[in-house]
């Protein structure tokens, strides 16, 4: 038998229960320009999984069927083939055919280059991708990112890299063309829900540093609030929360907010350490569902509550293990959860090594919140729901060389710059897309004021200051709706 073939047939009796195979590599978050450290598994036994429901006879009737088409191609085809060619369809046909966007297979190249990202840092745009209705999707740019300050949000679909289609990739490959080198520019090409036409952004890739948690404080009706952002699940954040949450308690604080918005997930163990350190023991955190059923509940050893309110932050763009922290205070802490619905990822990946430097990122659990519920597509849902100011989701404005928005310009550009000004407080009076006088004079007003021509025409260099300011306004504590309400939250 050809030694190649051999090596499939081996990967079919893995998937199909070849118990103790398994690499053991938890990936609880989403794919990304930038990929997710990921890590030994903490929660899962590979000892236990669940028989294959083939008997031997079936399984070696299977495998001689493959043998079979993989000689006959081999053979009879009218032009010669590529046996790795065949072996890695094969491989990927298998993959297909279970069609979960989050199980993936990675040749050997590919493989080597993701983990590349398993570094303190890694050079790309900065946000976290996944795969929807067959599209790659933007789960989440990281805070700070090239990306972020490009303007891309959550649920863009990207069509193009570089005006090179990529429909038909998978979400690795890519993903390895939207990365790249630190100073170098990638077109990417974006259709956003609600918008009619297509845009280009461009981002200038950078070195991003992998820093995941940021504390502060703040005062709210004469208290102190402690607040901690966690931008991503990675390897040292479980420890970084702990010491940043230890340092505000001998602040005294009042009450703790916690921010997972814009967080895309990553390392299952991360958010077991933090779940433990606020979760008391009365309910499990998280529970881990089998393929047949069976599940795993894990809980803390706390066993007082803090003796402070918690109220976690979320929105469309915290996925997976962001929601399995916000699920478990929201259930098992009794907290309020402000924001808006997360993304609704309720698996849990493993990656396989499958011997030859390629590996499998294979789902193999669904997790279910500390009362048992699976919030895969629907996410969890707030407890007080607030949305940000409109400003916030307006769409970045792309305009081609030599293009200018001028006086009874109508489209969905000018509509973005009515909205822009009207969160920057040069209210055009209106944001429907029609470039009226108003629209001019606003323009003029916000051209004066930032050492531009007032010429009330919109050109690239107006464009990039309206964004830059927008970027700063929206950065800004006093506009974040959603933190100003969660504080009040904590003591209401």
């Amino acid at each position: 038998m050809n030694r190649k073939l051999v090596a499939v047939l081996m990967v079919l009796s893995i998937f199909i229960g070849a118990a103790g195979m398994y690499a053991g590599i938890q990936w609880l978050g989403h794919d990304s320009a930038a990929a997710v450290p990921t890590e030994q598994n903490p929660l899962t036994n590979d000892s236990e999984q669940a028989a294959p429901k083939e008997s031997p006879k079936q399984i070696a009737e299977n495998m001689e069927k493959i043998q079979k088409a993989y000689e006959i191609i081999s053979s009879r085809y009218v032009e010669e083939t590529e046996s790795d060619k065949l072996i890695e369809g094969a491989i990927q046909g298998m993959v297909d055919q279970l069609e979960d966007p989050y199980s993936v297979y990675m040749d050997k190249d590919t493989a080597e280059q993701f983990t590349q990202s398993l570094e303190s840092s890694f050079e790309g745009i900065g946000a976290e991708v996944g795969m929807q209705n067959g599209k790659v999707t933007i789960v989440s740019p990281f805070k700070g990112s090239p990306a972020e300050k490009a303007g891309l949000q959550p649920n863009d679909q990207i069509l193009k890299v570089d005006e090179e289609d990529i429909e038909g990739l998978d979400l690795y490959q890519a993903v390895l063309k939207i990365r790249g080198k630190k100073g170098t520019v990638v077109t990417l090409q974006i259709q956003r829900p609600g918008v009619q036409e297509p845009f280009n952004v461009e981002v200038t890739r950078d070195t991003i540093p992998i820093e995941t948690v940021y504390s502060d404080t703040y005062e709210q009706d004469g208290k102190k609030v402690g607040y901690i952002q966690i931008t991503s699940f990675s390897q040292d954040t479980g420890e970084d929360f702990k010491k940043q949450l230890a340092a505000l308690e001998e602040q005294n604080i009042d009450g703790l907010v916690i921010d997972v918005r814009g967080n895309p997930g990553g390392l299952l163990d991360q958010v077991q350490m933090m779940a433990s350190e606020l979760v008391t023991k009365d309910k499990p955190y998280v529970q881990i569902e089998q393929r047949d059923g069976e599940k795993q509940r894990f809980f803390s050893s706390l066993t007082e509550k803090k003796p402070y309110e918690i109220v976690t932050l979320i929105d469309k763009g915290s996925a997976s293990a962001s929601e399995i922290l916000a699920g478990a205070l929201k259930e098992a802490g009794g907290y309020d959860i402000v924001g808006e619905a997360s993304f609704g990822k309720g698996t849990v990946q493993q990656a396989l090594d499958l011997g030859d430097g390629s590996n499998l990122k294979l789902t193999l659990y669904k997790w279910l919140t500390p009362d048992g519920n699976w919030i895969h597509k629907e996410g969890v849902k707030p407890t007080v729901e607030v949305k940000q100011p409109e400003y916030f989701y307006a769409n970045p404005i792309s305009l081609e060389e030599d293009e200018v928005l001028a006086l009874d310009t109508n489209s969905e550009k000018v509509k973005n710059v009515q909205v822009m000004l009207k969160g920057l407080d040069f209210d055009p009076g209106r944001e429907d897309g029609y470039f009226n006088k108003g629209t001019e004079d606003a323009v003029k007003k916000f051209q004066s004021e930032n050492d531009l021509t007032p010429s009330g025409k919109v050109d690239s260099k107006t464009a990039e200051q309206l964004q830059a300011k927008l970027l700063d306004a929206v950065r800004a504590k006093e506009n974040d709706v959603q933190l100003l309400e969660a504080m009040k939250t904590l003591f209401k």
